[in-house]
């Protein structure tokens, strides 16, 4: 009978490490998952880093004149009579 019940408790055991929360099927879903986030985190920080450089750029103490001029003319649909408009599109 102790046997027995050992032998339960150890099956249980090696299920629970096998399939648990934290046995080996959920340590390779965990590892899948981490590689995952880090590379959306990668892609955040360029997407981060762009936005930055793009509000450095329109910084109305040192403006950038090409970006200023490129969104006058996109927001406010200007140009000067002697451009020539290209539609992206």
């Amino acid at each position: 009978m102790a046997q027995t019940f050992a032998l339960v408790v150890l099956l249980l055991l090696g299920a629970i490490a096998l399939a648990g929360p934290s046995g080996v099927l959920a340590w390779t879903e965990n590892a899948r998952l981490l590689e995952q986030r880090q590379a959306e985190v990668k892609q955040l920080q360029a997407e981060r880093d762009r936005l930055r450089n793009r509000v450095n750029l329109l910084d109305p103490r040192h403006a950038d004149p090409d970006l200023v001029g490129e969104l006058l003319r996109s927001d406010l649909n200007v140009a000067h009579p002697d451009e020539i408009v290209i539609q992206r599109k």
